[in-house]
């Protein structure tokens, strides 16, 4: 046997034993709904496959992958060399820029935008956001509309208009006091050209961003063919397209990863200083979105950046340089990269200053040492947030945080890992691709692919101190999410160049999608359409609570006070416009006087809205 035939049969056995694996798993994964009565009848009155298709909707094709394989033809790949096959097998250093690179742009997008603004966005449109979060988001670029980072606070009663994730200080920033988002500035930022339409849309054009940025990362890892399998994959991520239809802060700083990552691996091929120009902006701004999903995403690559740049050790820069270049050379470089993130960083504290009066404290700091000191970052935050317990203390939203300890540092790992691969393409695809990486050495064919597993690694050791799981247990590693897709990738174009495997292969890969997106009654429900349902919930509220308000109030304006239910801290009524202006202004009641509330708002209609009691009614003069 010659030594190619070997090494083949060597990597066939290692697929054999990925795949051997792959069943282990999807088999542990479905037992528990099998194994009890109640299960059974569960599984078999509902979804066949379960209201999350993990493991079945895959499993039985993983389990005729011997059959088919073996039923396949064997295809030949040595036809249309100079098409698109050879296409595919192109890279970014065999040219920036052609008309299959356009036509891959031009398809990549028009599949992400319908996907996010139509597949997924027109189920979502003409309703309020969800989470407490987006509205926080939504004050901030409102505010910045008005060409300011703060507005004054309603300084009679300000606790009336207390606001979920919204500082609202009448002791900050000097007699006007500040009402303004805790967050940090990028996203608003962001929001703001598109606020004069719907502001979702600029969310979803970050979706199309996103998908393209990781084309263009696939061709500088390795391949054409690697970057546009990806970017489809980006495209119909189930996770991806629902994120790309919040008003959080992930796309954005997604946006700007991807800049980041992409031109840091074209600088490492190129040498060019317009590049790394390119991946100081997108590491900028992403941390004006994300300070900690940034420093965790790029730290890693810093470093290697930083020893090359100050011992001039290894060839970081260029792949073709054989000498290190000088000190001076190599801090153009760094220069060139730090440059914004300098500007990034100064803006930043500037932003502080604005709003909390220093430029070391941030609003987001403040509101969580006021509204929410359990929820402080690193171990023992409990034991540590109640040695600081204040009057503006959210009781029922405050206690909600588990005492973070290593034991439960780790379940939050796993659950982070396991929700990850969950939301972004599956938990056996994305297990599958892990295997794959580790025992089969072929996957590892092409460059800088340390600079992405090192990026999964340091977004989950970065949020390792923190006792929350996250928004569908993994929005703080959620940018991992493009860098799956890319190993995915990677795994499926490595599988699919095995003899008589690619008509498997295709069908996997068909299967995966079609569990995100298309519901199969009564198999099992697209994944995206469960995420949907999750965020019609407090939607459909906050609808029909604006809506019952509208009814009554005739066309004149109101202040409703709203008595909170201390049981649920899922759902907040008390959104208002950055200016407190409006016909409809929305209030926290605590029992204040009504006949001062009047005083103060003589011109408004007053009703009164029990949240517990889900009753509106009109407070009589």
């Amino acid at each position: 046997m010659t030594a190619a035939a070997s090494s083949k049969l060597s990597e066939w056995w290692r697929w054999k034993l990925v795949w051997a694996a792959l069943v282990v798993v999807g088999i542990g994964i479905e037992l528990p709904r099998w194994w009890t009565v109640e299960a059974r009848q569960e599984s078999l009155s509902g979804w066949l496959c379960g209201i999350q298709p993990d493991a079945l909707p895959l499993l039985f094709w993983l389990l005729a992958a011997p059959l088919v394989i073996w039923l396949s033809p064997t295809l030949d790949d040595k036809g249309n060399k100079s098409g698109w096959r050879a296409w595919m097998k192109r890279s970014a250093k065999d040219g920036e820029f052609d008309r299959g690179v356009g036509l891959c742009c031009v398809l990549l997008a028009a599949l992400a935008w319908w996907a996010t603004a139509v597949r997924v966005g027109d189920q979502l449109n003409d309703s309020p956001p969800s989470y407490h979060d987006e509205y926080s988001y939504l004050l901030q670029a409102q505010t910045f509309q008005q060409g300011r980072t703060w507005n004054p606070v309603f300084a009679e009663m300000p606790q009336m208009f207390d606001q979920m994730h919204v500082l609202n200080e009448p002791d900050l920033g000097g007699p006007e006091g500040r009402f303004a988002s805790r967050y940090f500035p990028g996203t608003g930022l962001w929001m703001l050209p598109f606020m004069s339409g719907n502001p979702v849309t600029g969310h979803q054009f970050a979706q199309v961003l996103v998908v393209l940025g990781v084309f263009f990362i696939g061709r500088e890892l390795r391949s054409n063919g690697l970057g546009l399998l990806s970017a489809a994959l980006a495209a119909v991520s189930p996770g991806l397209l629902i994120f790309s239809n919040l008003l959080l802060a992930h796309h954005p700083t997604l946006v700007g990863l991807m800049l980041f990552l992409w031109q840091y691996l074209r600088t490492q091929r190129t040498g060019g200083l317009l590049s790394a120009l390119l991946t100081g902006v997108g590491l900028s701004f992403a941390m004006l979105c994300r300070p900690m999903t940034a420093a965790g995403f790029s730290f890693p690559a810093g470093i290697v950046f930083g020893w090359w740049w100050l011992s001039g050790r290894g060839r970081w820069m260029a792949l073709t340089s054989e000498i290190p270049p000088s000190f001076w050379s190599r801090s153009k470089y760094a220069g060139a990269l730090g440059g914004p993130l300098l500007v990034g960083f100064l803006a930043m504290l500037a932003y502080q200053k604005s709003i909390t009066g220093s430029y070391l404290e941030s609003p987001y700091q403040i509101y969580t040492d006021r509204y929410t000191p359990r929820h402080v970052y690193g171990f023992n935050n409990v034991v540590r947030g109640e040695q600081k317990i204040g009057p503006k203390v959210i009781e029922n939203y405050d206690t909600w945080a588990v005492n973070l300890t290593p034991s439960v540092a780790a379940t939050n790992v796993g659950v982070r890992l396991w929700s990850s691969w969950r939301w972004t393409f599956g938990v056996l695809p994305g297990a599958g691709t892990l295997l794959v990486w580790l025992f089969v050495p072929a996957v590892h064919e092409g460059r800088g692919w340390w600079v992405v597993f090192s990026a999964i690694v340091g977004l989950h050791v970065a949020h390792i101190p923190y006792w929350f799981t996250g928004i569908m247990d993994w929005h703080y590693v959620f940018e991992t999410a493009p860098l799956w897709l890319l190993l995915a990738g990677a795994a499926i174009v490595s599988l699919i160049r095995l003899p008589k495997a690619m008509i498997w292969t295709i069908g996997f890969v068909t299967a995966t999608v079609s569990v995100g997106l298309i519901s199969v009654p009564p198999l099992w429900p697209a994944r995206v359409d469960v995420a949907i349902e999750e965020l019609k919930f407090p939607r459909d509220h906050y609808v029909g609570f604006r809506a019952a308000v509208d009814e009554r109030r005739k066309g004149q304006d109101v202040l409703v006070l709203v008595i909170p239910d201390p049981d649920d801290r899922s759902i907040d009524y008390v959104t208002n416009p950055a200016t407190l202006d409006g016909p409809v202004l929305v209030a926290r009641w605590r029992g204040e006087s009504v006949e001062r509330i009047r005083e103060l708002f003589p011109e408004r209609l007053l009703m009164e809205f029990d949240v517990k009691g889900h009753s509106l009614k009109e407070l009589p003069p």
